[in-house]
């Protein structure tokens, strides 16, 4: 017969276990789904043994819940129970017990899906109908119908130490068996014969017969039929002689090869896999410690690979050497989107389901995690970070349901405030008197698109922009990114400023109409490329928007020399970004590589080519012991930048350094306007306060000695350094409208200044 080995099996209940992102790209996936397998161990508490009779012959001897009462195997779900065969014969001269068998009770269900379970198998599975003859050389087909003892008579004493060996039977009946299966005697010594010192320990903690308690020919058949039912052995058998304190037994035992496996409920594991990781045992006898081993190896080879949720859940060894590995792998068998409030909840205070704007059929895509695959921490790792860079949720988090055969698993996710309408006015040299209304949302029609709109009415002047995107996704690879936007602006020229005015001393204004529309697909694994079609007319004009082909020094001020220029340009990007939030990065790199070639289409007839080259990287350290809150992350920060322009060069889109974005400590353009440029920062970010930071950095800057190559030298004109650096402090808060930035610089030249922005430095 075939028996099952004594099995933990995982909890049953279902249950929730939560992943979560800890900020917009950041993400832990939780590794403990379900207990591991326990170890084939025996049980901690051995069974009761019957107790030999102190009463008078007339007196029925007291009789033990066998040991099928104990608790049957559990799967998933309910415990199932099984009730344990009773006895079919007794003797008519022998007084049977008049107490019926125990029935099993089924296990108390897991307090928790982290609490295992131990199980004996059933006995309606495992036990046979009869027990086997004494040490026969298999274990026979059928039983004999009654084991009896023979009379007990004095015999010599017994020695204190007796024999490892099978001793060979002195009073044996013809049949070798006990008088009555339900009479109980003591059991002086028990012995195991056949198996080393780790099997003789399952051996002993399996049978009920123990040294020194009572015993019965019934129980000594169950103790056989139960070391049969581990699966350990492929044959077991008893043999007894009497001795003037009771009887002697020897258990003789046949531990099984293990021969092949098979495996029960794998996707992701493979037979040739398993059968390396089962490594010596395969082809020996089996050890429950080269099993637990193999278990172990197992788990471990899972948890590498990324299937957080998968283990082991039982071995079912064969008399005939066939282990059946039973695992669980953490079969999706449901994916699930939910909105949920900022506390977690999926009901609002009414009990009602919250709802959001994102169109679940979008979100449906942006996750690969589909029902039917086997979850994978990597997996559910990307779909978070997928979801996060959406800029639509506060955050994304991760929880199970079901249980670890067939679990569902549910992206609960917490909208943000994706719309906003901005009002506001002023007054300043460009516009005058000027209102501005501003409207943005990061969830155009629930499909993760922006759109963004700005309109400046003023008394001087009418500024406008709108912006729409549609980000490339690489669920859908065959749809490509795009977007479009158009603007008009005007400002005070970085390239012309104050030292050289127009000729009626009115300071330099550039206005600029245009727009384009862009292209975006990956390039790679990890780069995405972006070709765009720009259009821009530039014009140079004074306070009241008079046009103005020259400073007052003569210097020309476009290309065309009538100070308006048309700007067309073929553009494109390619971008790797490796960082681990976009926003305030703690770790990882970013590349930006571009080209902007322009055509001689238009005013000017510009051609020329403008490259430029990008390069940051997030080092983490812990330099310092931060506040348990804080938000801020401590990380030591590198920028390299460089540029040049190959051909025509317009004088305003020449490269300016000096200003919060660039040279700090220096004012916006006052270092140099060149025709290439090298740009190098360095900064120390750290935590002060909750949401309050700060951050120590160092900039330097050069023109590479081309400021004399930009038409109408606007730097060298204006006496600029060409060459400078500067060093300081700053802090970074946190807020509602993102990192406000605030450096206090000093640059080489002696000068100090503090200058204000948004969003980090790089």
């Amino acid at each position: 017969m075939q028996g099952a080995i004594a099995q933990v099996t995982t909890a049953a209940t279902p249950t929730h276990s939560q992943a979560t992102v800890t900020d917009a790209q950041s993400t832990t996936v939780s590794t403990q789904y379900y207990q591991d397998y326990q170890p084939i161990v025996a049980p901690t508490t051995a069974p009761a043994a019957p107790t030999a009779p102190t009463s008078t012959p007339d007196e029925s001897p007291r009789t033990e819940p066998p040991i099928g009462s104990a608790q049957p195997a559990i799967n998933f779900g309910a415990p199932l129970s099984s009730t344990a065969a009773p006895s079919t014969t007794a003797p008519s001269t022998i007084a049977p017990s008049t107490t019926a068998p125990s029935t099993a009770q089924p296990a108390e269900p897991p307090a928790s899906i982290n609490t295992p379970v131990w199980v004996v198998p059933s006995q309606q599975a495992t036990t046979p109908e009869t027990a086997p003859e004494a040490l026969p050389a298999r274990a026979p087909e059928t039983f004999p119908d009654k084991v009896t003892v023979p009379p007990l008579r004095a015999a010599p004493t017994a020695t204190p130490n007796q024999p490892t060996a099978a001793p060979v039977p002195s009073q044996r009946t013809p049949a070798g068996t006990i008088a009555s299966p339900d009479l109980v005697v003591t059991a002086t010594d028990v012995q195991v014969v056949g198996a080393e010192a780790e099997l003789q320990q399952v051996v002993r903690s399996t049978i009920k017969t123990r040294p020194g308690g009572g015993t019965s020919g019934s129980q000594l058949k169950q103790d056989v039929a139960d070391l049969l039912g581990t699966g350990l052995f492929a044959n077991a058998s008893v043999s007894s002689r009497t001795n003037p304190q009771g009887l002697s037994v020897v258990f003789q035992v046949e531990p099984i090869v293990v021969r092949s496996l098979q495996l029960s409920g794998a996707q992701a594991l493979t037979l040739e896999v398993a059968k390396q990781l089962f490594g010596e045992q395969l082809g020996a006898p089996v050890r429950p410690t080269l099993l637990n081993d193999s278990v172990k190896r197992i788990n471990e080879w899972y948890a590498q690979n990324g299937y957080t949720l998968a283990r082991v859940l039982t071995l079912q060894p064969t008399r005939e050497g066939l282990v059946t590995v039973e695992v669980a792998e953490g079969y999706i068998g449901d994916v699930q989107v939910r909105f949920v409030n900022k506390e977690g909840k999926p009901v609002d205070d009414k009990g009602q389901p919250i709802k959001g704007r994102t169109q679940p059929v979008f979100l449906r895509r942006q996750i690969k995690l589909q029902p039917g695959q086997v979850f994978r921490e990597e997996d559910a790792r990307a779909d978070l970070r997928r979801l996060s860079e959406l800029g639509i949720f506060d955050s994304a988090t991760l929880s199970f349901e079901g249980d670890a055969r067939r679990v569902a698993v549910i992206y609960n996710v917490v909208e943000g405030s994706a719309r906003r309408v901005n009002f506001s006015g002023g007054y300043n040299d460009q516009q005058g008197l000027f209102a501005s209304i501003n409207f943005q949302d990061n969830n155009f029609g629930g499909l993760g698109q922006r759109f963004s709109a700005n309109v400046q009415p003023g008394t001087l002047d009418t500024q406008f922009d709108a912006r729409f995107d549609s980000p490339y996704r690489d669920t859908d690879p065959n749809t490509p990114g795009y977007g479009a936007y158009v603007f008009r602006r005007q400002g005070l020229s970085s390239v012309f400023d104050d030292d050289i005015k127009l000729s009626n001393g009115s300071r330099v204004r550039e206005r600029k109409i245009g727009g384009g529309i862009s292209a975006t697909k990956p390039l790679g694994p990890t780069w995405k490329g972006t070709l765009g079609l720009n259009y821009t007319n530039v014009s140079l004009r004074d306070r009241d928007g008079n046009i103005f082909a020259i400073d007052r020094r003569g210097n020309p001020l476009t290309l065309s020399g009538t100070g308006i220029d048309d700007l067309t340009t073929l553009s494109f990007t390619a971008i790797q970004d490796l960082r681990d939030n976009v926003v305030n990065p703690s770790r990882g790199s970013l590349v930006t590589l571009s080209t902007e070639q322009s055509i001689p289409i238009g005013r000017g007839e510009i051609f020329g080519n403008r490259l430029q080259a990008n390069y940051a990287t997030f080092i983490p350290v812990s330099l310092i012991k931060p506040n348990a809150d804080a938000q801020q992350p401590q990380v030591v920060a590198f920028n390299l930048q460089g540029g040049t322009t190959i051909g025509d060069l317009p004088p305003y889109n020449a490269f300016v350094l000096g200003g919060p974005n660039s040279v700090r400590g220096y004012g916006a353009g006052d270092v140099a306007t060149s025709r290439s440029y090298f740009l190098a920062s360095a900064e120390y970010r750290f935590p002060i306060y909750r949401f309050i930071g700060g951050v120590v950095f160092a900039d330097f800057a050069t023109d590479l000695g081309t400021s004399d190559e930009v038409l109408g030298e606007p730097g060298v004109q204006r006496g600029k350094p060409g060459t400078g650096a500067g060093f300081g402090v700053g802090l970074r808060v946190n807020s509602p409208f993102g990192i406000i930035r605030a450096d206090f610089g000093v640059s080489d030249q002696g000068d100090s200044r503090f200058q204000f922005g948004f969003g980090q430095r790089f």
